[in-house]
């Protein structure tokens, strides 16, 4: 199926309102915005608490233009599973008229990381049949901004004030391994490409993952107005890769195929990390030359990694 992902050939619909507590520049609504248009008003939201729980707005209201189901921190998996099997069953009986409303998590990394884990990879094993969105931060920004396990080597958090020292998990890579039939990466920078991942999920059953980078201004340090600029850094530095794959087959997104393949020279690795304050102290150490030469050369590893992955 041919999908237009041109910004001018999307619907109208904005599943966010009016009235978002989130601070200026959150990639959250962004993202949301991009989801809504995508599937579409007929859908049902599962939330864990996160920053995007905490901008829902002034209760009774909310922001969101959708049914949202806010649940414990480890259980979107379970939750989502219960949703979806339970409109199975009441469509089956003739209680409510079919098509099925897309079921779909909005949780943090925190909430598919970490405390999640253990029910997002569940439900991926049995591939209940709802979408995850894992929005991804890089730490626990809405509790002060604590590291988690997508933080990445060298970045200072709450927990973590002289610098990450180890690096972050390839959680799609782990989803992956799970035999799902779709899973992808997305960056908050390349919207038709995130768009188009989406709308292409919908119309699969079964278990569907897709990651977005989603750089946070007040947790990484930068100007609200940059959202966009540093999340367009990361992909053309390889800090962050675009890819989907389908029934277990993983095909690289441009740009990051042309780094992959040597046809595009990465941006400064160096300019992506000292434009975040959570980098300062490594940009002050002395040892910072030799620190980014090893980050470079991850980066090469896990572009290399997955183009072999993609020639399988």
């Amino acid at each position: 199926m041919s999908i237009s992902a041109k910004l001018t050939d999307m619907p109208d619909h904005e599943l966010i309102q009016r009235g978002t507590g989130a601070c200026a520049g959150c990639p959250s609504p962004m993202g949301l915005r991009i989801v809504g248009k995508a599937l579409g008003p007929d859908a049902i939201m599962v939330m864990t608490p996160s920053c995007a729980v905490a901008s829902i707005g002034m209760m009774p209201k909310s922001c969101y233009d959708v049914p949202v189901l806010n649940v414990c921190f480890a259980s979107a998996g379970a939750s989502a599973a219960g949703i979806s099997g339970a409109l199975d069953v009441q469509i089956a009986k003739g209680v409510i008229a079919g098509p099925k409303p897309v079921v779909f998590n909005w949780v943090g990394d925190g909430g598919t990381y970490d405390i999640g884990f253990q029910g997002v990879s569940a439900a991926a094993e049995r591939n209940d049949d709802f979408i995850h969105f894992c929005y991804n931060n890089e730490a626990y920004s809405n509790t002060g901004v604590q590291r988690s396990g997508a933080t990445p080597l060298h970045a200072a958090t709450t927990t973590t004030p002289a610098g990450k020292s180890e690096g972050k998990k390839s959680m799609p890579l782990l989803m992956l391994d799970h035999a799902p039939a779709y899973v992808a990466t997305a960056s908050i920078a390349y919207p038709q490409d995130f768009y188009k991942k989406i709308a292409k999920a919908k119309d699969i059953k079964g278990f569907r993952y897709i990651e977005l980078h989603a750089p946070c201004g007040p947790g990484w340090k930068f100007p609200a107005s940059e959202t966009v600029e540093i999340g367009r850094m990361a992909v053309k530095t390889g800090a962050w890769a675009l890819w989907e794959a389908e029934n277990g087959a993983l095909t690289i997104n441009a740009p990051t195929l042309q780094l992959a393949e040597g046809k595009t020279k990465p941006s400064s690795l160096e300019d992506y990390l000292k434009v975040q304050g959570r980098f300062a102290g490594l940009m002050k150490d002395a040892a910072k030359e030799q620190a980014i030469a090893v980050m470079a050369q991850g980066i090469e590893k896990e572009l290399a990694d997955l183009l072999a992955r993609s020639k399988r």
